[in-house]
């Protein structure tokens, strides 16, 4: 259960009393990510984000902000992806209204003091470089090159080592701006803590924040339908490889189904997909599926490493199991997935970080808040022919993309592995 008020200058607050631990989770979550951004900009909501943190009008230097929660036991970070930027703070009960004072001060008075913004320039250039050292992540950002190509839906989050250098401190002030107001920001708050209780120390902190209207995010642009390989020649000693399928979108009716089909594909040890290529084929240490759902779209991608010489059959066995999954969803492996979900669902919401970001994360991008219990309720409805409908829906020879970081000069014999 959880309680909602709309402070007088639009901001929802939404918060779950949880009396049966000793935390508080606060969390912002602002409309900002790459899904906000031209081409130009890509990386600013990221780059953004990471400013906050190096100063404010009470808290002036990274070193100040970082004790003043630390300093009591508490934890802070933020993170930024296509469709959101989020910021919290986890601290004991009774550190509260410093995580209020900390988190307030960060979203409304941050200095981007311009020496500071230089030196962090430098260092997420440096989580840029680092990222692309990894032939995994390589892999993941291809595959998302595949699905949503020349749009900011297959951009890295974190833009490119030259927008980077290129984003001007004038740009960030002018985006926080606009899209740091009240009509485009949701507050969630978890743990010992009542509403009222909230309230009391976030309307004085947030209330006189004044209202803006931000920009809205970049709708998905067509694709022309037609498979994608994605190859980069890089000397390792695993091949990684990534398959992608268009997916669904957040409030899509088969979202449910879709979650079950991802489970049953690849959803863990017991998984279609763990079973034939690790347990039989000892193709994979880690083999497995996921499905992630946006605004108006989704996806859902299968993920592996094997050894260079073992690719092409590491690829085919993907290509089995998807078409497997069109064919056959037995009852006995739709009981296992839903009670695996759901079990995994509910011992997450035992955390106070977990809470907040299922209630401030559902009110930001869809304007309601579905119960744990709702969601239950929704899985307990789908069934083997929900799932198997799903399959077939997005599992099509015209869906098919690939994504492989290796020692290999061509797609061609890749391309051709790409059939069900």
């Amino acid at each position: 259960m959880y309680e909602r008020t709309v402070l007088g200058n639009g901001l929802p607050v939404l918060s779950c009393t949880m009396p049966q631990t000793r935390s508080v989770t606060l969390a912002v979550f602002v409309g900002a990510g790459s899904r906000y951004e031209t081409d130009e900009m890509a990386g600013l909501s990221h780059f953004l984000e990471h400013l906050p943190f190096k100063g404010t009008r009470d808290w002036p230097t990274a070193k100040h902000i970082s004790e003043a929660i630390e300093g009591v036991g508490g934890m802070m970070n933020a993170s930024t992806d296509r469709e959101m930027t989020v910021y919290w703070v986890k601290v004991a009960r009774d550190h509260f209204p410093r995580a209020v004072s900390v988190l307030s001060d960060m979203i409304l008075y941050p200095t981007l003091d311009p020496v500071e913004v230089e030196k962090e320039r430098e260092v997420i250039l440096e989580e840029l470089r680092a990222s692309n050292d990894q032939p995994g992540f390589r892999a993941d950002l291809l595959i998302d090159e595949a699905l949503w190509p020349d749009q900011a839906m297959g951009r890295d989050v974190g833009g490119s080592i030259e927008s980077v250098r290129a984003l001007q401190r004038e740009e960030i002030q002018e985006y926080m701006h606009r899209q740091y107001v009240p009509d485009n920001t949701v507050i969630a708050v978890a743990g010992e803590m009542t509403h009222e209780d909230a309230l009391s120390y976030l309307e004085p902190a947030f209330g006189s924040w004044r209202p803006g209207e931000a920009t809205s995010w970049l709708p998905l642009q067509p694709r022309d339908g037609q498979p994608k390989v994605r190859i980069e020649r890089r000397k390792t000693d695993q091949a990684y490889i990534c398959v992608g399928l268009p997916g669904v979108s957040l409030d899509h009716p088969d979202r449910y189904a879709m979650n079950l089909l991802n489970a049953i594909l690849g959803g863990g040890m017991s998984s279609r997909l763990f079973q034939e290529l690790r347990e039989k084929e000892s193709l994979a240490y880690d083999v497995h599926s996921s499905a992630s759902f946006y605004r108006d779209t989704g996806c859902m991608v299968v993920s592996c490493g094997t050894e260079p010489p073992k690719a092409h059959r590491a690829v085919t066995a993907i290509m089995e199991q998807l078409g497997c999954m069109r064919e056959r969803v037995g009852e006995d492996e739709m009981e296992r997935s839903r009670e695996m979900f759901k079990g995994r669902l509910l011992l997450r919401m035992e955390d106070t970080r977990s809470v907040a970001m299922w209630l401030g994360a559902q009110e930001l991008l869809q304007g309601e808040v579905r119960t744990v219990d709702q969601v239950v309720e929704n899985l307990s409805q789908v069934t083997s022919e929900d799932v198997q409908r799903v399959a077939n829906d997005v599992i099509g020879q015209e869906h098919l993309n690939l994504s492989v970081v290796g020692p290999y000069r061509s797609e061609r014999p890749f391309q051709k592995l790409l059939k069900l």
